[in-house]
């Protein structure tokens, strides 16, 4: 099982982000599934996610998810990947700036029958509007800097 949930986040990344297919998200998040971590409230089946989905994708039509690393256990999948991406749509509330960006990100997904029934997310979307110049410079750890 969890060798068979390991190729299934990847085939996630892969279909749905890497290549943009919609239908992807139809076949694999649960009509029940809930997506923590993305937008302030969960994200709560494939239509909700949807919205998501096409802002960010219009954001950054060529947006590459690589998955570095997965670990499994039972129905849980861990999969820490880097985003890569040229902003090149005005969804994020904002005008295209045509700047690229990396940052990295962790989720973990619980799957039932190949599809995600709850997924946790942790992506540095703070790096990435930094990278795009719409958010202050990151703090560092000395005070007295």
């Amino acid at each position: 099982m969890s060798e068979q949930n390991k190729a299934l986040i990847r085939r996630w990344f892969e279909e749905v982000w890497n290549n943009g297919r919609v239908e992807a998200i139809d076949e694999m998040f649960a009509p029940d599934g809930i997506g923590h971590g993305l937008t302030p409230e969960p994200l709560r089946g494939p239509d909700n996610f949807k919205p998501f989905f096409h802002t960010f994708k219009e954001a950054f039509p060529d947006i590459e998810v690589i998955v570095e690393d997965t670990i499994a256990e039972g129905d849980k999948v861990v999969a820490r990947c880097t985003v890569r991406g040229k902003h090149q749509g005005h969804t994020l509330g904002f005008a295209a700036t045509e700047r690229p960006v990396e940052f990295t990100g962790i989720s973990i997904t619980r799957w039932r029958d190949g599809q995600i029934v709850e997924a946790w997310n942790n992506f540095d979307f703070m790096t990435m509007y930094q990278q795009l110049g719409v958010a202050p410079p990151q703090m560092s750890g000395d005070a007295n800097a």
